[in-house]
């Protein structure tokens, strides 16, 4: 039954296999959720002309719907496990469901700007408060060994729903204006809700009062260590990704068809890479943390050296839509393996500090691309995911060194 308590700790055994039928039932609704989600959340990109003639603003001021998404989502993921004790997880998801859905209703039917902020905002606060929970709900629904695959499975649905986001509200917005682009969001997210409603087991809160904050888990020296190489992982990351669509341009000149190619080909990278890395986690974790910033880096040096040729340029980057789309799985691994007790507070930070090294990295790429060009802004790139690497490496001499953390 849907109402059925899940208490146990993310160690215990499968206690049926119906019970695991369920839970994985529930995985999927979570992915189709992570799906809508991040459609949601860049849906603006390609429909900022229209939005900004509709509202009677300038491009620039229709571009900070990303901005204050982003905002939201970091300001919910460093509060929502505090805030949230003693509410049952079940009720919690199912409420922020309900959020995302009021989000495309409001954006969708907006009159003027600050109710389409509005609206905006709202998909932030979910953007952060279910990516937080994410980890310590998977653990909840699917036995340890297979936490890795199920995560695999959240991200997979966030690197399909990435790569198509942008083409779709395209192609809707042509169709059915931007305002009918928006309001798709709604329907996906009724059926969203129900098929929760229908397989999410209730899961009382047990966090205690005075648990950890998505804060306090870094007085953890794992905690600590993690948190920077993530966090240079993922500016390294976007530093380069950010700028690839002028690299195309100016560099490998290829034309609007081939381009979209290469781009399809690295979201396609991507979905293949989520389903990789959910294995190589489950085998180890520590070797997988290493290598994904390892091969980032020394793609980011192929790509200056070869980005003038229109082959292995489209190689070289479907290799980083799978390194840099399958990375996020080990390190919400890393959030379930390092805090056990505590996922959702370590989801929090992790949330927060991605969402914050992703800001700095682009903003810092872009100032190297317009100072330096391609060149200096990849090499830069390659250089923070080489720190990355290292400070993976220490992440796991630490964990082998201290008493009571999981490897």
């Amino acid at each position: 039954m849907a109402t059925k308590a899940i208490s146990q700790p993310a160690s215990a055994p499968a206690a049926h296999p119906a019970a695991a039928t369920q839970g994985w039932s529930a995985v999927f609704a979570l992915t189709l959720c992570v799906s809508t989600l991040i459609a949601s959340e860049f849906m603006p990109v390609s429909l900022l002309t229209p939005i900004a003639s509709g509202l009677h603003l300038t491009e620039g001021a229709a571009g900070q719907a990303i901005a204050i998404s982003g905002l939201f989502a970091v300001l919910t993921s460093l509060s929502i496990a505090t805030l949230t004790r003693g509410i049952d997880r079940r009720t919690l998801l199912l409420g922020l469901t309900l959020v995302m859905l009021a989000s495309g209703l409001t954006v969708a039917l907006a009159p003027n700007y600050l109710v389409f902020m509005t609206g905006r905002a709202l998909i932030g606060v979910v953007i952060g408060g279910f990516w937080s929970m994410s980890a310590a709900t998977v653990m909840r629904l699917v036995p340890e060994d297979q936490v890795p695959r199920a995560l695999g499975f959240l991200n997979g649905g966030n690197a399909l729903a990435t790569t198509i986001a942008a083409p779709l509200g395209s192609f809707l917005g042509q169709y059915i204006g931007w305002r009918g682009a928006f309001f798709v969001v709604v329907p996906l997210a009724a059926i969203t809700f129900a098929w929760q409603w229908l397989t999410l087991p209730t899961m009382p809160s047990d966090r205690a009062s005075d648990g950890a904050s998505a804060l306090g888990v870094l007085r953890r020296p794992t905690a600590r260590i993690g948190a920077a190489a993530v966090a240079l992982l993922f500016a390294g990351q976007f530093a380069l990704f950010t700028y690839v669509r002028p690299f195309l341009e100016s560099t490998t000149h290829l034309g609007v068809s081939t381009l979209s190619l290469v781009l399809l080909l690295m979201g396609a990278g991507g979905l293949a890479g989520t389903w990789l890395f959910g294995r190589l986690a489950a085998r180890s974790l520590s070797a997988t943390l290493i290598l994904a910033p390892a091969v980032l880096a020394v793609l980011a040096c192929a790509l200056v050296a070869l980005g003038t040729f229109a082959l292995p340029t489209a190689i070289l980057l479907t290799l980083w839509g799978v390194v840099g789309t399958g990375a996020p799985v080990a390190w919400w691994t890393w959030v379930a393996r390092r805090f056990p007790d505590d996922a959702e507070a370590g989801g929090g930070m992790l949330v927060a500090v991605v969402q914050l090294a992703v800001t700095a990295g682009a903003a810092g790429g872009g100032l190297l691309f317009d100072a330096g060009g391609h060149r200096a802004t990849f090499l830069a790139s390659a250089a923070v995911l080489a720190v990355a690497a290292l400070l993976a490496v220490l992440d796991g001499r630490v964990v082998a060194t201290t008493p009571g953390e999981t490897p």
